[in-house]
């Protein structure tokens, strides 16, 4: 380990992009910590901090994988939430717009178009989000009283809201191109491992050496235990499930040229065990915050019925039967919509079949795309089981052990999963660059040459 961290700094074109990313990710740590003019930053962490039910996670959750943080009303505070939104917005209208679709297919010059107008419909998001932030906490007197009610106040903050989500964006190019890995989620990566020290630290001082006596507030060694144990098992699962590939077999026909054969070799199509990555726990996590919410407020306007509605907003708490329930049943629903948007065996059958490519026993065209698309179902219902075990794990640990939920967060979830796959990304792509140079990769002492998936 010690040698290849040397021969990175060896190779004087990696050693730049690892610096060069490195301190692109402490200009957005220093830039979290700026505060916007006029917010009580004391009052607005004391509010967040007492804060319950659906809006306290809500806050928790954004903090978790947008960059960005509601209890810290900083420049940042939208994170790069309202690019992913826009992003996503767009992958989805490529497959039902077919504008769109046809810019897609014309190579780069297309998907440039396509991302011109992300950073559009991204400011537009990031001036919606930020008027809505900028009322709630101007309601909630969360700022300077000469700032209530203030139109100076809301275009300030709009515009340095937008301002700072604009520049994390250009942060995540910038990383992109003249760094190494993925800028935005290593931008989002970085904002998860920060609260990592404040979670240790909440869990030493609440750690203690009694043995089956520890009082309420306190984690005792049989939790600990429990903890490391746990973060250890939903790490490795987590690495399994990111690199899991169901091969299928590919024969490339043979083709006679003069008086040479060409062809004929067998390869595999890597068919991608959790097609979806991060995104079903995201989609259902951000709708399971809007119930509470909504049915709080019905229950408090005393409507008929207002019983109904508490049952239904206490039921929908984290960690109750009818919540988990629900969120599994919405992470395996949104698998299989992202692997349906994502995956298309259509076109799949039909670029190997132009490649003179076909699947042993199976005619190109029909009978491939159905056997694609039979298969892809089966490997995505494994997939979402381990998403919705991975997604339940914090809720689950938080509520029945006791833990607090900034502790269990680093036991699953979509915080842990982007870490994992982000981290994995890198070290394959510093691994790809090594090897490239003939220096040996991080895998090299012990055998292997590279990150390999569960069937090698």
């Amino acid at each position: 380990m010690i040698k290849t961290l040397i021969n990175i700094f060896k190779v004087p074109e990696l050693r730049n992009k690892i610096l060069f990313t490195l301190g692109l990710l402490a200009v957005y740590r220093i830039g979290f910590h700026v505060p916007l003019a006029g917010v009580n930053q004391e009052m607005i962490a004391e509010h967040f901090g007492n804060v319950g039910g659906g809006l306290g996670r809500m806050a928790e959750y954004f903090a978790v994988f947008t960059g960005g943080s509601l209890a810290q009303s900083t420049i940042f505070g939208l994170g790069i939430m309202p690019y992913i939104t826009a992003a996503i917005i767009f992958e989805l209208l490529v497959t039902v717009i077919p504008s769109l679709e046809k810019l897609h297919k014309e190579g780069e010059t297309g998907r440039r178009k396509i991302r011109e107008y992300t950073r559009y419909a991204t400011v537009l998001i990031c001036v919606i989000q930020a008027m809505f932030w900028l009322k709630y906490i101007s309601s909630q007197n969360l700022v300077y009283p000469e700032f209530v009610g203030s139109p100076l106040f809301i275009i300030m903050g709009v515009l340095a809201l937008t301002t700072g989500t604009i520049f994390l964006m250009w942060l995540g190019e910038q990383i992109d191109e003249y760094g190494i890995g993925n800028g935005i989620s290593l931008i989002i990566t970085a904002g998860i491992l920060s609260q990592m020290p404040g979670a240790i630290i909440q869990a030493g001082q609440m750690a203690t050496t009694k043995i089956g006596g520890a009082a309420p507030g306190e984690i005792g060694p049989q939790k600990i235990v429990f903890l490391v144990l746990a973060f250890v098992f939903v790490v490795a699962g987590s690495i399994l499930i990111t690199q899991g590939q169901r091969r299928i077999p590919i024969q490339q026909a043979k083709q006679m040229r003069g008086r040479r054969i060409y062809g004929g070799m067998r390869h595999y199509l890597p068919l991608r065990v959790n097609h979806g990555g991060v995104m079903p726990i995201i989609f259902a996590s951000s709708l399971m915050l809007f119930p509470q919410i909504i049915f709080d407020y019905f229950a408090q306007l005393g409507f008929w019925g207002s019983q109904f509605f508490v049952f239904l907003a206490t039921s929908l708490q984290d960690g109750e039967f009818l919540y988990t329930v629900v969120y599994v049943a919405m992470v395996y629903f949104f698998a299989y919509f992202w692997t349906t948007v994502q995956f298309k065996p259509k076109e799949m059958s039909e670029q190997l079949r132009d490649y003179g490519s076909f699947i042993p026993g199976l005619r190109p065209g029909k009978r491939t795309e159905d056997y694609l698309e039979r298969v892809m179902e089966r490997i995505t219902y494994a997939g979402a089981a381990f998403l919705a075990l991975i997604a339940v794990i914090p809720s689950l640990v938080a509520r029945w052990i006791g833990i607090p939920f900034g502790i269990s967060t680093f036991l699953g979830g979509t915080g842990l999963l982007i870490v994992v796959s982000v981290i994995l990304d890198l070290v394959q792509r510093i691994e790809a660059n090594l090897m490239m140079r003939n220096y040996p990769g991080f895998l090299s002492a012990s055998g292997g040459g590279r990150i390999k998936g569960a069937h090698g």
